[in-house]
């Protein structure tokens, strides 16, 4: 899903990304170059090399098929895994700010999340094959290592999957997750390339929050603040995204660093009133999840930090030198940083083990990365 964060994605060309993530977890994530599984939205493989020179040519009528080895590193590049771990803080989060404990109806919005966001990223490469095969032809469809049949009918089968585990989660869940995929594809179909993309991507990222809340608590009302907040953070990186291939922007990083303090000063500010669930459970005498106010003070705190530090720093370094490398960086930051997002959302709402465990997908994802040798992150 960018779907959605989404982490937020973007044609080369100046478009708008998980997927997202966001990631929006959506397969719609802000363009980016990410060094790690950080996106809106909205949105996790590494750019292979030239081909080995000692190998020469290949012989004349012997085209052979790609080993499984190989087809199976070509859909893990299509499919962008490592960003993959952008995506459960969304339906977490979004159970978080609905008052209620996760439970299996929110193991399915994120299934439902997942796959929605795969269909997002598959769709993506289909749509921009004719882009890709000038500008990178080492993708897996331009270098003909996966048809494009194939990926559009993937996009089809991963959509109606995410449809599907959304319907098993209740009425309320699949009344989201259908606008959610309409967003998907009207973004990679015909929004991607127009002023429209941002604001696609955004909304990605904050429906697959307000998934979560469906799906688990069966209302998305009380989840409509967190959901703006994290549709704001996917904008901006979406915004910066646009520009990554030829650089020249100072106001998109600028308007993205503004962004990410007016954030954090949400984040760090204490809720006037719990959600209706989390009120019932800290009654005087009941059993509750949400930490003593010292406690879950100091939590909120640290997550909001560490979205800040993560984001922060190569937003600023943008504004300084808006080359293309710097704002490559820069929405690389800002996809990463859609986690500590999702974590610090989660602990605003009284959700102290849900942001550790949301927080926790971080550095999984980084390991994943590394052991999969996808370490450079392209959403788009």
């Amino acid at each position: 899903m960018s779907r959605i964060s989404a982490a937020a994605r973007n044609s080369t060309r100046g478009t708008s990304a998980a997927r997202a993530s966001g990631g929006m977890p959506t397969g719609a994530s802000a363009r980016a170059s990410d060094r790690g599984p950080a996106g809106p939205s909205g949105r996790a493989a590494q750019t292979p090399g030239p081909p080995d020179a000692a190998a020469g040519p290949p012989r004349a009528g012997a085209a052979a098929p790609p080993a499984p080895s190989s087809r199976a590193g070509a859909w893990a590049e299509l499919l962008r895994l490592p960003a993959l771990f952008t995506v459960p803080g969304d339906a977490l989060a979004g159970a978080a700010a609905a008052g209620a404990r996760p439970g299996p109806r929110t193991l399915l919005a994120i299934g439902s999340s997942l796959c929605l966001y795969e269909a997002g990223m598959a769709l993506n490469d289909w749509a921009d094959r004719a882009e890709d095969a000038v500008e990178r032809p080492h993708r897996p469809l331009p270098s003909g290592r996966i048809r494009p049949a194939a990926a559009l009918a993937a996009a089809g089968a991963l959509t109606g999957a995410g449809l599907a585990l959304a319907a098993g989660a209740g009425r309320p869940a699949l009344t989201i997750a259908a606008p959610l995929a309409a967003t998907v594809w009207a973004y990679d179909l015909a929004l991607k390339h127009t002023p429209a993309g941002p604001a696609a991507m955004a909304a990605a990222r904050g429906l697959d929050l307000l998934l979560g809340a469906a799906a688990t608590g069966g209302g998305t009302r009380a989840a409509l603040p967190s959901a703006a907040l994290l549709g704001s953070h996917t904008l901006a990186v979406t915004a910066v995204s646009r520009r990554e291939t030829s650089g020249g922007s100072v106001l998109a990083p600028l308007a993205a660093l503004a962004t990410t303090g007016a954030l954090t000063g949400l984040l760090a500010r204490r809720p006037t009133r719990l959600p209706a669930g989390r009120r019932a459970a800290a009654a005087p005498g009941l059993p509750g999840s949400i930490p003593a106010p010292g406690v879950a003070d100091a939590l909120r705190a640290g997550l909001s930090a560490a979205y800040t530090a993560t984001a922060a720093r190569p937003y600023f370094h943008a504004v300084l030198n808006p080359s293309p490398p710097l704002t490559q960086r820069a929405v690389g930051g800002g996809i990463r940083a859609t986690v500590p997002l999702q974590a610090a959302l989660a602990a605003r709402s009284g959700a102290g083990a849900t942001s550790l465990l949301v927080a926790a997908l971080a550095p999984a994802g980084r390991w994943f990365a590394r052991r999969t040798a996808m370490r450079k992150v392209s959403i788009t």
